[in-house]
Formats: C-alpha cells, structure tokens, sequence
C-alpha cells in the first residue's frame, strides 16, 4: 500500500495537469490593478464561459432528452456533487417546485457532508467514494431514474463513486466536468465536459466553473420541463403561488396569454383551483373543468395538446 508521501505526490501531479488548477503569469499583477481594470478582467474571463458551454450543445442535448423521457417514466433527476458543485446542484433541484410545479421528489440535490455542507464546509467529506452511493441506495434508485455527477476538477470521489453505483442499477449517468478525459466522465454514459480554462483566482473554481456549472443545470432542468409541457409560449403556466409575487404572476399570465382581464383571469384560477395551465385551458376551449383536466391528462399535462382535443 503506498504511504501518505506517494499519495500527496501522486495527487499533487494529477491536479497540475488540471486546467482548472493552472496559473498564469498575465494574473500575476491582479492585486496591482485599480477596481475598474479588475472588473473588466474579471468580466472577459466569465465572457468566455457561455462560448465553452455552446461547444457542448450536443451532449447537452443528448442529456435533456435522456432526463425527460425518464421523468415521463415517472423517474427522477438527482444531482451529487461537493462543495460548490453539490450546492449548484441542491440551488437547482430546490428551484424546480416553485418554478415548474413539480414535487420536491422529482429533482433531488445530494452533497457531499449533507445538508450542513450547504453553508459550510465539510472537511474531506468528498473524498468518500461511498457516501453518495450510500444516500443513492437509500432513495431507491432505480433504472427509470438519472444521477447527474458535477466536479469541476472531474476526479471528486464522492462523485465518482456516486456514477459508478448509479451505472451499475442501470440509471442514465450524466457528468458535469471542467476538465477533459476527467475521471466521471468515464463513469457516465453522457460526459459534459466544459473546459473553462484557468481561473480567475487559481484554482477557485467557483469561478468560472460554477458559473459554467449552472447555465449546464439550468439548461438541464429547464429544457426537459418544456419538453414535458411545464411551459406555454415561453410562459411558465405550471408555477406554485406560494406568496403574493407568485400569486399576482398567476393573475398575469392567465390575463396575458388568454387575452382577458384580471377579474376574469380571477375567476378561471378560481375554478382550475389556483392551476395557471388548467385556467387557461378553461379560457382557451370553454369546457367544464372536469373536462378540461381529463383533456390535460390525456395529453400528459401538454397544454397546446389539449386545447386541440378539447378544440
């Protein structure tokens, strides 16, 4: 077994061969600079993120299909991750109920130290290559469901023991890397790798991995709700009104996207039960409720579908 002088050598020599870990000598003179020109720097740096998450499109792609068409199998989307990449993840899966009306089940945020990594850190809570195994079991993971792994190094054993046990029930496996050739994407059967290059601040990978980190789950999430029907004309219309801003939000765009006043926009919510999606359905076709929600059902909950049945 080798003993802890190999180990730290060999770790010290895989993390500089990480992009993400590289310094460069143009950074040097940061702490020189006035607060302008470190903006400016800082902005040019976070500009390039969007241009390297684009060049992912493909697998992208290949993993919002693979989510919806198993969410449509009543499974779930999980995300596991440590230290930012698993608060990336938690931020994502917490967002979706509000956003999309979907049960807190349905996407799940796992990080590695638990809940209380969510605020702190959790010291070598992502070097247990069992742990997100462990939590994955106790879900009940199963084939209708996928574990999307996020790392910005690539390499984070919580992680990759999390893919590996995920692959070996048969769930689609996703990996999030800011690296490529990284550890979990081998583990996965879909790699999104999104070189970002050095950071801002070496090694920080809050940075510009994060960021890049997040427009990769928001479009994850997103895109697989509008492919389930969660939106109407770039509108969310499946949205819980959980406070007042959600409530007046329902009122506005059941008025907007029927074309009525907000008293009558009033009434229809009021009928659908506070439901945007089933009040605009009522206001579209004129059909009883009762109809209207079994015509929402027949079309899995795709408005523009019911509508032309009920039409």
């Amino acid at each position: 077994m080798p003993n802890d002088d190999t180990r730290l050598s060999a770790l010290l020599a895989e993390l500089s061969a990480l992009d993400t870990e590289a310094s460069t000598t143009e950074r040097g003179d940061l702490d020189l600079l006035d607060t302008v020109e470190l903006v400016r720097r800082m902005n040019l740096e976070d500009a390039r993120v969007a241009e390297s998450v684009a060049e992912r499109a493909a697998e992208i792609a290949a993993a919002v299909d693979g989510i919806t068409e198993r969410f449509r199998r009543g499974g779930r989307l999980v995300y596991i991750g440590a230290g930012t990449a698993g608060r990336i993840g938690v931020l994502d899966a917490s967002e979706c109920p509000p956003t999309f009306g979907t049960d807190p089940s349905m996407v799940v945020g796992l990080i590695a130290g638990g809940e209380t990594a969510i605020r702190a850190a959790v010291e070598n809570a992502e070097d247990d290559d069992r742990a997100a195994a462990s939590s994955l079991r106790e879900l009940g993971l199963t084939v209708r469901d996928t574990v999307v792994g996020i790392s910005a190094s690539g390499r984070t054993p919580y992680v990759v023991g999390g893919l590996e046990f995920a692959r070996s029930v048969g769930a689609l496996t996703v990996a999030i890397a800011s690296n490529t050739g990284s550890a979990i994407g081998a583990a996965s059967d879909i790699a999104i790798e999104v070189v970002t290059g050095p950071e801002f601040i070496s090694g920080s990978t809050r940075l510009k991995s994060g960021t890049a980190q997040k427009l990769v789950v928001n479009m994850l999430t997103t895109l697989s709700m509008i492919k389930l029907g969660k939106t109407y004309r770039g509108v969310m219309v499946d949205l819980l009104a959980t406070n007042e801003k959600l409530h007046a939000r329902s009122l506005r765009t059941v008025s907007e996207l029927a074309g009525v006043g907000i008293d009558e926009a009033s009434t229809a919510l009021a009928a659908a039960n506070g439901s945007v999606k089933l009040a605009l359905l009522l206001l579209a076709t004129g059909a009883t409720p009762k109809d209207a929600a079994a015509a929402l059902a027949d079309a899995h909950g795709i408005l523009r579908e019911a509508i032309a049945a009920l039409a």
